[in-house]
């Protein structure tokens, strides 16, 4: 397995054919609170995998043992002045959108508290695998903030207007089952076993065409919350993307002679 560092709380880990990346927030004793060279790192992380056309899927994991991501970090919060916090905000704005912006697929594994921005680390991923002891939330207006991190929009996003104003007027916490009955994760595994199976599921994932995911993705985030005609003209521009391309070539040779693609990602 090769490892690559951005900065002292970030790793991006890479195995086997190197198609799956997990980036690991590695800040264990803050609980994986996101700092301003935490955020930067993130945002950096990110930049690498979205140039790498050899990552098909990312996986966003922790080193933490009792947590996800805890969010921002309150104590590095606490100490600045409002110019300070100005100034922070592009570099806290481009890890969250950084996560956002991946253009393969992501998925989350979640462990422990997924809380503020740690859970909007999670909303911004495409898939959540989390483990029993998961605590997840948007408590955000219990601390006189709003969720920044892309909260009020993903949220409803997942759950509806409703159950998402629900959650974040009421501030609380929401343990696993639940979270899984609300659609708040995409589901629940035994404790331990988030990133395992997160890691699992992306491997399935990056067996497909590399181009055909990252046009999926495209087609699937540009299309939410558009009119139908409007969706399905994104749709076409998508599929236009991959109809001519060497994936759709291999992929449909490779299933009339009945072998495995070997995908040239273009």
């Amino acid at each position: 397995m090769s490892e690559q560092r951005f900065g002292e709380f970030v790793a991006v880990r890479r195995d086997g054919d190197g198609h799956v990346a997990e980036l690991a927030m590695d800040r264990p004793k803050a609980m994986n609170a996101v700092s301003t060279e935490m955020a930067r790192s993130i945002g950096a992380a990110c930049a690498a995998l979205a140039a790498d056309p050899s990552v098909r899927v990312v996986v966003l994991s922790s080193t933490a043992e009792r947590a996800f991501c805890v969010g921002a970090d309150l104590k590095e919060r606490n100490s600045f002045s409002d110019a300070e916090l100005v100034r922070q905000r592009p570099t806290t704005r481009g890890a969250y959108g950084g996560v956002l912006a991946l253009p393969m697929p992501t998925i989350a594994a979640v462990h422990g508290f997924a809380l503020g921005g740690g859970f909007e680390l999670a909303l911004a991923c495409d898939v959540i695998v989390a483990d029993e002891t998961s605590v997840v939330g948007l408590p955000e207006v219990s601390v006189g903030v709003i969720p920044g991190g892309g909260g009020t929009q993903l949220l409803p996003r997942r759950v509806g207007a409703a159950r998402a104003a629900e959650l974040i007027f009421t501030a609380r916490r929401v343990e696993a089952a639940e979270a899984l009955s609300l659609g708040l994760v995409d589901s629940v595994v035994p404790a331990g076993q988030d990133t395992t199976e997160a890691l699992a599921l992306a491997s399935r994932m990056a067996a497909n065409s590399p181009v055909g995911l990252r046009a999926a993705k495209r087609a699937l985030r540009l299309g939410h919350g558009m009119d139908l005609e409007a969706g399905l003209e994104i749709e076409e521009a998508a599929w236009r993307t991959v109809a001519f391309s060497g994936d759709r070539v291999e992929g449909v040779a490779a299933f009339n002679e009945k072998r495995k693609p070997n995908w040239p990602g273009e």
